[in-house]
């Protein structure tokens, strides 16, 4: 999302393809730029000697693969026997907008996988277009403060729209013509030609969150050139209005939110344990709608929006103890004037926001005025009675209110023909990518659902002897488990999420 750590038309760039370093890309006779199929010049990263980088050229419109191309950046560690190297697996960590480069550099998804299938893969990470290194995108935000979320009034949403669309131009202007090219089917274009430099006749792949979006498809449009693929915490393209995209993702939260309150009755790990947590984050709710409720640590105000992202994160881990202990210390702050440093002015300053761009050109999930917004408000709390709404996903789509192009891949029915068994992993409970989602998708004849009976995103990461055995097998020697499989759930640790204090 935009300004927080999740365009379609063709556009004129405002600034030349040469300033931006971008380069022209001839075709071959297949219309495919030619240097796609040239092999990865790798050589050793500069801050991660024992991973090498590398890049593949693609053109920005992939409609005229002779016009301005940009480089995609890719990371590789590669298989640790040689001898019993089976080829490369390409990955992707979600977002939209997280780096595979970097993923791979610090050991991440890669170092995740089971020794077996180290020694027998590359592992190998790219940023997709408009991420990373891979021609950044930059854009210029027109307020000092981001508009409101939560608009209550006709002249409240006005001020989300407009500001939203200046937004829109300001990247279009920074960044070029990539911006109304970062869509996922351009991203899956790109995929291939990553394939083909990296020399394999078909493709493995294994696609976190976002990244499952992008492998379904490829396999879509790629039906036999894929080998092997794992996607993990399933995206549901298929949810084709803003409301079914909405109430989805609240029903995810607050099934999350209940699982949360049943370890707290039977934890005495939870610091609310004993209380009615419900209650608690009820008052908490509360004082948030009033611009009340005050962080003691900082003594900073913090609004609604603030604290339902932030108790979605929690369910993430899930961070269940972190979660409890700071719900613990905002019931009891007392309410403080705010301490608000003083405000500079962000003219002049860019900040780098892939994700706001690819999410308003794979998504169209209008939000047209403020009656809408309070008709949605409305459903969603009857859909979740605590959490109210998905913060997340909404903040998401009333980033895109104003956006100035239209959506290059909304949302359309996934239709697998010809694809090999696909395996995916999802969490009964997951805060994110809803359970119902991957159920969803796991109606494609190929794709067999592994389902991990616990909580959080991100299942390869939950530390699952079930899962990473199914994985493995799966990746080396394509089986996959008997369709409706479960692995059961793990208790989560009780440490305290990353960046808490």
């Amino acid at each position: 999302m935009r300004r927080q750590a999740w365009a379609g038309t063709v556009l004129t760039a405002l600034v030349t393809s040469a300033a931006l370093g971008i380069a022209p890309v001839r075709a071959d006779s297949q219309g495919e730029p030619r240097s796609a199929t040239k092999s990865v010049d790798w050589k050793p990263c500069s801050d991660t000697p024992a991973v090498e980088c590398g890049s593949v050229t693609v053109p920005i419109d992939w409609s005229q693969p002779d016009g301005p191309a940009i480089e995609i950046g890719l990371a590789r560690r590669k298989a640790t026997d040689p001898n019993a190297r089976i080829g490369s697996i390409l990955i992707n960590p979600g977002g939209p907008g997280a780096s595979g480069v970097e993923d791979v550099q610090a050991g991440g998804i890669g170092g995740s996988f089971s020794a077996d299938v180290r020694r027998r893969f590359d592992v190998v990470g790219f940023d997709p277009r408009g991420v990373g290194h891979s021609h950044l995108i930059r854009c210029r935000p027109t307020t000092v403060q981001p508009p409101d979320v939560l608009p209550t009034t006709a002249e409240q949403f006005r001020r989300l729209r407009e500001p939203n669309r200046a937004y829109g131009d300001g990247c279009r202007k920074l960044s070029g013509p990539l911006v109304g090219f970062v869509d996922n089917k351009s991203v899956i274009r790109d995929m291939d030609a990553i394939r083909a430099a990296l020399g394999e006749r078909e493709l493995t792949y294994y696609g976190n969150s976002y990244g499952t979006l992008m492998g379904q498809q490829y396999a879509q449009m790629f039906p036999h050139r894929v080998r092997a693929m794992v996607l993990d915490s399933t995206m549901d393209h298929s949810q084709a209005t803003t409301w079914s995209f909405l109430r989805s993702e609240a029903k995810a939260v607050q099934e999350s939110f209940d699982q949360y309150v049943a370890w707290c009755r039977r934890s005495t790990d939870c610091a609310l344990h004993g209380k009615d947590v419900r209650r608690v984050f009820a008052e908490l709710y509360a004082r948030a709608e009033r611009g009340e409720l005050i962080d003691p640590r900082t003594t900073k105000k913090i609004s609604l929006l603030e604290l339902l992202l932030d108790t979605q994160y929690a369910f993430v881990g899930p961070y269940w103890k972190s979660l409890s202990e700071d719900q613990a210390k905002l019931l009891v702050g007392k309410p403080e004037p705010a301490v608000t440093a003083p405000s500079k002015p962000v003219a002049e300053k860019s900040v780098e926001d892939p994700a706001t761009p690819i999410f308003c050109q794979d998504w169209r999930v209008p939000v047209r005025n403020v009656d809408e917004v309070q008709a949605y408000r409305r459903k969603l709390a009857q859909v979740a009675p605590d959490m109210k709404l998905p913060a997340q996903a909404w903040a998401s789509a009333m980033t895109c209110v104003g956006w100035p192009a239209r959506a290059r891949n909304p949302q359309e029915p996934l239709r697998w023909k010809g694809v090999p068994p696909v395996l995916m992993l999802n969490s009964r409970y997951d805060p994110v990518t809803p359970y119902e989602w991957a159920q969803n998708v796991a109606r494609q004849p190929s794709a067999v659902l592994l389902t991990y009976d616990g909580w959080g995103h991100a299942v390869y990461s939950m530390d699952s002897g079930c899962v990473t055995a199914a994985t493995e097998r799966y990746l080396i020697g394509l089986r996959t488990p008997a369709r409706g499989a479960h692995c059961p759930a793990i208790e989560p640790p009780t440490g305290r999420r990353p960046g808490s204090a």
